[in-house]
């Protein structure tokens, strides 16, 4: 894998490319995200998008099972080079588009077991995971495969919610207990957890405070109203240090007018810039996954909720290990 910040301008050839809209129209071509090569392994890849279409553990409003879809569909008008950060992640990146997770559609835990073992066949290979969501759940077997492979992992977790309730309706597996499981089963290390978002109404005053109970940092979204993320970033970068760092973000953090659709919208949220400024500012950590969840195609006619996860999802590849960065970055 080439080192980050060495351009490799004359290396398009030796990498997989999107297909450019001058070369295709933007509404013609494969549907894969940014229409990057559809690859049936990660075998030779040094990043894959891979989909997961689940919806059974929402609890609220349905419809994330046509995230992944959607997020591709929307991908289209995204284009390979950043021109702030200058971040060139296809002149030094195998990256392709893996498709979805079989999932099973009527049995989350079933559904749950098999994200893992696709993951771990995923994780045989030297790959970083991209994934398109489909529900919270889904974090929680992603990661038993990431902890897998690279041990308990620093997270840094952007939500409105903290996603750590004991059960819901009895069950310990759905979209508000994954990072709950993920405690239990060893698979993060709490002092290197940081929730950035948290916000809107709780069943107790102390909703939030097992989370810090664990050690867990929690930013609720009021902490960054009116101001940059950056400097947030800048601490939690310091605070993760070389190890290991699993990236999940929950779109409903941002504000539900800039993302509407969504399953369990809270308002006064984050907004698109602050979302970037976190990413971007995930630049020189040991990233070894990411995911983009909660996209609820129904709930957004207009496609923008999609939209902009495509785009933040592009961002993330944007900030992995390995990516060149050319000459007269912005940032």
């Amino acid at each position: 894998m080439p080192v980050a910040g060495i351009a490799m301008s004359d290396s398009t050839d030796k990498f997989p490319q999107p297909l450019g809209g001058n070369d295709m129209p933007r509404f013609a071509g494969p549907g894969t995200m940014m229409r990057l090569p559809a690859v049936e392994t990660a075998e030779g890849m040094d990043v894959v998008f891979i989909g997961i279409p689940l919806d059974v553990g929402t609890s609220n409003r349905p419809g994330t099972r046509f995230g992944p879809k959607q997020i591709r569909a929307e991908s289209v008008m995204l284009r390979p080079y950043n021109m702030w950060t200058r971040a060139a992640p296809f002149d030094s990146l195998r990256v392709g588009d893996l498709g979805d997770v079989p999932i099973n559609t009527f049995d989350l835990k079933d559904a749950v077991a098999r994200i893992t073992d696709f993951y771990d066949k995923v994780l045989e290979h030297d790959v970083i995971p991209l994934t398109l969501g489909g529900d919270h759940t889904l974090s929680l077997p992603v990661l038993r495969a990431i902890a897998g492979k690279h041990g308990p992992v620093g997270l840094i977790h952007v939500d409105a919610h903290a996603d750590i309730n004991e059960h819901m309706f009895g069950e310990s597996i759905a979209h508000g207990t994954p990072f709950r499981r993920a405690v239990e089963e060893g698979l993060i290390d709490p002092h290197r957890t940081w929730q950035i978002g948290l916000r809107g109404t709780g069943y107790t005053a102390e909703d939030f405070d097992w989370s810090r109970d664990q050690g867990f940092t929690v930013v609720q979204a009021e902490e960054l109203w009116h101001q940059s993320a950056a400097p947030l970033i800048e601490r939690i970068r310091a605070a993760m240090g070389d190890g290991p760092v699993y990236l999940t973000f929950d779109i409903d953090s941002l504000d539900p007018g800039f993302a509407p659709g969504t399953g369990t919208p809270e308002i006064g949220g984050l907004t698109p810039i602050q979302a970037i400024e976190i990413i971007r500012g995930c630049r020189g950590l040991n990233l070894v996954g990411a995911d983009l969840v909660e996209v609820s195609p129904p709930y957004d006619p207009q496609g923008n909720t999609a939209l902009l996860a495509a785009n933040l999802i592009y961002e993330m590849l944007c900030v992995l290990p390995g990516v060149a960065y050319r000459d007269g970055a912005g940032s």
